[in-house]
């Protein structure tokens, strides 16, 4: 059967593109999110927690629609912000100085805040006090938040990981198919922030340790598998990767400063270090595998 598009490692063949087209002569009127839902119905598409691969399959319904293989119906609603990039509603936080050695800290509470009332604190506090700001993160995502007394000291963020990314994947040593199928089990963690007024020796390799052994249990709990490897980006120009190093990350390599859009190989972005860190000791093992345990 001929495949008219390839998004994402999903093979579309010309039966999909019949099936989808029957659903748009099928359903007169209907939205183009709708419409997603009714294919991922049809096809039984769906992330490992059983939620249906909607955001995913949007952008596969819009690829197809504009290499011309079916018509979309009229977007109902478009964003004047570049996509990901959203509004953040300010939440007041009353600053309060923490200046002690880590001995001394005490206890810690860390909470895992995605798709709970804190999610709107964290992304607040990124967006007001992260040199990068906030953006919603890509794919399957976690937030943590952590507190001192009661009162926010710090906060994570991990999302899915970048497909294609060379110094990881070296490192790693997986070929093609084993990284298409596995890298759903690698996170990045997009964002890092102690809040400015919280000086504490050595509180950013300790709060990396401590999430990091729990990270992939609580992506279990929410996404229905594990992660058996985490990654991040450290702009050089800025820091020295040095809690990542206390806290035995690797430093597998650089970027070359090109992202996934770039079309004439020269650099496009700053360069970035790669540091990973695997959750598990046969974390090679378990992405090299086609079926992990």
């Amino acid at each position: 059967m001929q495949v008219v598009l390839r998004y994402q490692w999903r093979e579309v063949t010309s039966a999909d593109v019949d099936l989808i087209r029957q659903l748009i002569v099928d359903n007169p009127g209907t939205s183009r999110r709708a419409l997603s839902f009714a294919v991922c119905e049809a096809w039984n598409w769906r992330h490992d927690n059983g939620a249906l691969r909607d955001a995913q399959c949007r952008g596969l319904l819009l690829a197809l629609h504009r290499a011309g293989h079916i018509e979309l119906p009229p977007a109902r609603w478009t964003s004047p912000r570049p996509r990901r990039h959203v509004v953040v509603e300010p939440i007041e936080l009353e600053p309060v100085p923490l200046d002690v050695p880590l001995s001394k800290l005490g206890p810690l509470r860390i909470d895992q805040v995605h798709r709970t009332p804190d999610d709107s604190l964290v992304k607040s506090l990124i967006a007001r006090y992260h040199y990068l700001g906030y953006v919603h993160p890509v794919g399957q995502h976690l937030k943590y938040l952590i507190r001192h007394d009661g009162q926010p000291i710090a906060c994570f963020s991990w999302s899915s990981a970048p497909r294609h990314l060379g110094p990881r994947d070296r490192y790693i040593g997986w070929d093609q198919q084993a990284r298409r199928a596995n890298v759903k089990y690698v996170a990045y963690q997009s964002r890092f922030l102690i809040l400015p007024w919280v000086k504490v020796p050595h509180l950013a390799s300790h709060l990396l340790g401590r999430i990091s052994r729990r990270l992939s249990g609580d992506w279990q709990q929410v996404y229905a598998h594990p992660i058996y490897f985490t990654e991040t980006f450290v702009d050089p120009a800025r820091y020295r990767g040095t809690c990542y190093r206390a806290a035995n990350w690797t430093l597998m390599g650089e970027t070359l400063g090109q992202g996934k859009d770039c079309r004439d190989n020269k650099p496009n972005r700053s360069i970035k270090q790669v540091f990973g860190y695997p959750l598990v000791k046969s974390f090679r093992e378990r992405l090299c595998a086609l079926q992990p345990s």
